[in-house]
């Protein structure tokens, strides 16, 4: 016999891991287009004209990037902004990363080098290029991004009348998409990333900055310690430092730039496991000031974390139970069956394709022909869901259980190389 208390739970966790998503797919996709009917009206085809040009200091922290900086470096000369300095941070490279930015400091004016002896971590990196920066508005990239030409003009504008603002971050865009993998990483980010930093602008507070690319202000990160070196994640944790300080956080979607990211699903496992650390660290690490009435703007992005980390639990417990059920009896209100979707999968899937196509379209005035991505995302939910919910189940609790982390850096995959798409402008 099953007792009904029971089995009432295991039913309300079942339905939790249905209607979870799906509830949390309409916030998004509302969210998304309430921000794009909002913020993202008129024509946005060309850069705003600005009243002040203030110099902007790009910095580029770099670890072994001799195969990537010269290229990230051309593209930062091309940019339309009259006041650029870039700093570069070799932080301690072992190949001949520090020689090549050596050499492109006779031939970029502005550019600056600074060499670390060791490995200190991106981190550390970024704290000595703030602390030499000349100019207060800090702009953020990875050494192997290429910038589009006007994302810097674009990024400025939100900050010559919001003296509370303290960070906007840009729309990171997939350079190689010559796998599934990278396919279906184009259509994630504009359906999920995208779409969910537009929705969270709505209720007041995001997530998370993209490292990859994102302008601060330097009074702002010097009001909270600028970057931490003891975090897995330095942009979540920034972020919600920034947040809790009550500066305020934007997302610009004209700020593109190009990026590679794992198309093996050892490297996308290594680069979830350590995002999903990050949020886990950040979420652990300060929920003791989401107590109180002053942190209160965050709740919403607080309470949808650990949402998703249940979820992911309750959808990992539904994928284990199955497996066992081939090999030993369970009880009744254990046994699960199948995981191939029935009408309610059905339902859910439409719902997810419905955002992908949503996000697509909003995205679409960004990169032209995005949407022939939309038949990939059919797999999404097989390619990503299983790693998210996996990456989550195994952060939580090593995040919880090892609690040092020195911020040093790796090189991480980045996918087959591709030249970068040209933007819509």
């Amino acid at each position: 016999m099953i007792d009904m208390p029971f089995q009432s739970t295991i039913d309300s966790l079942l339905a939790f891991a249905y209607y979870y998503p799906l509830f949390m797919s309409y916030v998004w996709m509302c969210g998304g287009l309430y921000y794009r009917f909002h913020w993202e009206r008129g024509d946005r085809s060309t850069p705003p004209a600005l009243k002040n040009y203030p110099g902007v200091s790009v910095l580029v922290p770099c670890f072994n990037e001799a195969e990537q900086i010269e290229e990230t470096l051309r593209y930062l000369a091309l940019l339309d902004y009259p006041n650029v300095e870039i700093i570069c941070i070799n932080d301690g490279s072992r190949d001949n990363t520090g020689a090549i930015l050596d050499a492109q400091s006779t031939v970029y004016s502005n550019l600056r080098v600074v060499h670390l002896a060791t490995n200190s971590g991106k981190a550390k990196a970024l704290n000595v290029g703030a602390l030499l920066a000349k100019n207060e508005i800090l702009v953020c990239i990875d050494s192997d991004a290429v910038l589009d030409p006007s994302a810097v003009i674009w990024l400025i504008s939100h900050f010559e009348n919001s003296p509370r603002l303290g960070a906007v971050t840009g729309n990171p865009r997939i350079r190689n998409r010559s796998t599934l993998l990278g396919k279906i990483q184009v259509g994630e980010f504009s359906s999920i990333i995208g779409l969910i930093k537009r929705a969270q602008r709505i209720y007041g507070r995001i997530f998370t900055v993209s490292g990859v690319v994102v302008a601060f202000r330097r009074a702002a990160l010097q009001r909270i310690g600028f970057w931490h070196s003891n975090t897995v994640t330095d942009d979540i944790d920034v972020s919600w430092r920034l947040q809790l300080d009550h500066w305020d956080v934007r997302y610009e979607p004209n700020a593109l730039c190009w990026i590679l990211m794992p198309e093996t699903y050892t490297g996308l496992w290594r680069q979830r496991l350590r995002w999903a650390r990050g949020g886990a660290e950040a979420a652990l690490r300060y929920a003791g000031v989401m107590a109180q009435w002053r942190s209160r703007r965050m709740w919403l992005v607080f309470i949808e974390y650990w949402l998703s980390v249940v979820w992911s639990y309750v959808l990992a417990a539904i994928v284990i139970l199955w497996l066992l059920g081939k090999f030993v009896t369970l009880p009744e209100a254990l046994h699960v069956p199948t995981i191939v979707p029935g009408w309610h999968g059905v339902v859910l899937a439409s719902t997810c394709l419905l955002q992908f196509f949503v996000s697509l379209v909003i995205d679409g005035r960004y990169e032209p022909r995005l949407l022939r991505n939309f038949f990939w995302m059919i797999w999404y939910p097989l390619a990503y869901w299983l790693i998210t919910v996996f990456t989550t189940v195994v952060a939580v609790p090593r995040t919880i259980f090892n609690r040092k982390h020195v911020g040093t850096w790796v090189s991480p995959d980045r996918g087959v190389r591709a030249a970068p798409v040209e933007a819509s402008k």
